[in-house]
Formats: structure tokens, sequence, C-alpha cells
């Protein structure tokens, strides 16, 4: 059946060491979905051009975060789709959080303009007065300039608990979240704006930081461990993530 499926469809994970067998799940879940995937390293990410990545970031990966910033910050590799998901030390998939991309800071303008398009996300921004939202610490006042200067109104909010409320009274159409605001990471906002019909398909792209140090990564794997469900997804839950990306 596996010599059937179109090559293009292949997907790779990475985030795990060879040989823990922390993958079988996953890869059992993604080849009911009629996705053929392997295990693969980083340095081989540039050549083969997957289909798209399925990244562990949890504390018991080998470096998820690091991989997701050496990804998003190679012209290579950058525009290759990543869905994160957090895996249990036996390979029990916990949680999936499917944003719709991510972007390193500094913000490259140029860069970022040509995504939103290629994402169809300024179609309408002439028809329309849209909002985006921006949320950070610092306002990311070169980001919201470009973001501005493709025709939307910007709304900043500066905690998840802002961002929310925010939402709640004027639904924006896009969303831009540093990864780990004081209150929340992206991940747990995004969870949050799903859980209501007026956010709950809100396009939000998380803001990379370049230069984590080990202990932020691990830090940011245990923030994100608290959002993962007790009892590990179905695969019938998770190829509903997965699909959302495509």
């Amino acid at each position: 059946m596996a010599g059937n499926i179109e090559p293009r469809r292949e997907l790779w994970i990475l985030g795990i060491k060879p040989g823990d067998g922390r993958e079988d799940l996953l890869s059992s879940y993604l080849e009911t979905g009629g996705y053929e995937c392997r295990l693969e390293q980083y340095d081989n990410l540039e050549a083969g051009r997957p289909l798209g990545i399925v990244l562990d970031i949890s504390p018991f990966s080998d470096d998820g975060w690091g991989m997701l910033l050496k990804i998003k910050s190679s012209p290579a590799t950058r525009n290759i789709p990543v869905l994160t998901v957090y895996l249990s030390e036996k390979g029990k998939v916990g949680g999936v959080f499917p944003v719709a991309g991510f972007f390193m800071l500094p913000i490259d303008e140029q860069y970022l303009q040509n995504r939103l398009t290629v994402y169809g996300l300024t179609e309408e921004v002439d028809t329309w007065d849209l909002q985006s939202m921006v949320v950070s610490r610092s306002g990311e006042e070169k980001l919201s300039r470009t973001v501005e200067s493709l025709g939307f109104e910007v709304v900043k909010g500066y905690t998840g608990k802002e961002a929310l409320a925010l939402t709640s009274i004027h639904p924006v159409y896009l969303m831009f979240c540093s990864q780990m605001l004081p209150d929340m990471s992206a991940f747990e906002l995004q969870e949050r704006l799903r859980l209501h019909p007026y956010s709950s398909n809100t396009p939000l792209f998380v803001l990379l930081k370049d230069g984590m140090k080990d202990g932020e990564k691990m830090a940011m794997s245990r923030e994100i461990a608290h959002l993962v469900r007790k009892k590990q997804l179905s695969c019938e839950d998770f190829l509903k993530y997965l699909r959302r990306k495509e």
C-alpha cells in the first residue's frame, strides 16, 4: 500500500533520537492517515525537502526547540510547514499545537509580506477593514509597521489575558504572538482562543526568539507540558490537527 502513496505526501519526524523508538506510535498514526513518513535528521532537511515536518518539542525531545529555530532561521528550509507535538517519554501523543506558522525575530519584512500573501491572508484587505493583533511584551514595532503597510489595522496586547479580553470584544482576522508571554505561552493562548466560536479559527503565528539558551528551551518545553492531555490523543484526533495544517 505504501508504494501507491505519492512521494510528495512524505512527512519527516524530527526531534527524536534514532533508536529510541518514541516515533513508533506517531508513525502508525501518520501511516493510517495515508502519509509516508520516516524519522529523519535536521542535516538532511535541505536536500530532502519533505511535504512537512512533525516535530517533538517535549522535554524528552532531542533538542526540538533548537531544531525549530534552525528550520525557521534558514531561507532554505523556513517555508517547510512544521506541526509541533508533545510526545511522552514512551512516545504517546499527548498534545498537538497546530499554529498557522512561525516567524523569526527580528522580523524579515519582505519574507513576512510574501508568506502572508501565499497564505491568502492579504486578499481582502482592500475590501474590508481588517484587524490583526500583535501580542508581545515589547509591542514589536517593526512587525506592527509591516503588517500595517499591508492594509491591516493593528491592535496590541501585552499579555495573553489581555489578548483574550480584546478578542472577546472585537475578533481579529489574524494574530502574531511571542512564543512566551508574561502569563502564558503562545500555545496556551491558542488553546484558549479555540474555546470560543469567534476566535476558534483565527490564524496565529508564533514569533520565535533567536539564540534561545538550553535553559530557556527546557523552560518552554515544561511550560507546554501542562497543556497535554492525561490520555494520549487518538489517531483520529491527531489526524484532524494534521489535516488542518495542509
